[in-house]
């Protein structure tokens, strides 16, 4: 070894040595640290996107509003291949084009009379609803039933709709019978409607089955429900009434 080269491993004292050792310690601790709370602070704001997506979830769940369409054997769509060709799922699908915030909920019951309605509301109105659209009556007629009787029905169910859900919008879809049920009959089942939508100030469709009823290519061959093309018919009448309610 040379004395120049001896002569520089001699400079470097200790103390240096060790100070120089520490400094190098000391930035990688600093390194460690600091990339842990990296981590730590990646996986809280994980936490906090993921609280938000689920926030953001359940206030849209929340948010949709519900459209119940309460009736008979039309509004279940009897007879038809499939059930998404009747009026409701129509209805529905109009609403999503227009990305409206509401689900239709079919509650149509093949058969239903208005007694049947009023035995079955209390359990149907243990839910929120929004829109109640309410189409029974057909049967009562078809089966001659007394029309005090249909009159009360209806009204009953209103009261209890009213009632659970005072700020719930009700729809009352108007029926009319064939002639053969006699001029007097027939008549006065049309006024229940009018005169019920009237008394308790409620939206109103005069005759749900307007360009449909009687129109045997727009019915099954029992010439009282609607085809496909029928329940298409149906769904724009409804609309008329339903579109400017839910667009508010």
């Amino acid at each position: 070894m040379s004395k120049a080269q001896n002569k520089q491993l001699v400079s470097i004292s200790p103390d240096s040595f060790v100070h120089k050792f520490l400094k190098f310690c000391y930035f990688i601790l600093t390194l460690f640290l600091v990339s842990c709370g990296n981590g730590k602070t990646e996986k809280a704001t994980q936490n906090t996107v993921s609280e938000v997506e689920t926030n953001q979830t359940e206030n849209t769940a929340t948010d949709t509003k519900t459209i119940l369409c309460f009736g008979d054997s039309i509004t279940a769509g009897y007879g038809l291949d499939d059930t998404n060709d009747a009026y409701p799922a129509i209805l529905q699908r109009k609403i999503d084009a227009l990305g409206l915030n509401y689900t239709v909920i079919n509650s149509g019951l093949s058969g239903e009379t208005t007694a049947g309605g009023k035995s079955r509301i209390d359990w149907v109105m243990n839910q929120d609803v929004d829109v109640f659209l309410l189409e029974l009556g057909a049967n009562d007629g078809l089966r001659g039933v007394p029309l005090s009787e249909t009159r009360k029905n209806l009204q009953a169910i209103i009261d209890v709709v009213s009632s659970k859900s005072p700020e719930t919008t009700i729809i009352l879809a108007g029926m009319e019978l064939p002639p053969n049920m006699g001029q007097d009959y027939t008549s006065e089942f049309r006024r229940i409607y009018a005169e019920i939508a009237a008394t308790n100030d409620v939206e109103f469709i005069p005759f749900i089955l307007k360009d449909v009823g009687g129109i045997a290519d727009l019915n099954q061959n029992d010439g009282i429900h609607p085809t496909a093309e029928g329940h298409d018919i149906v769904a724009n009448t409804v609309w008329e009434v339903l579109e400017p309610v839910i667009s508010k």
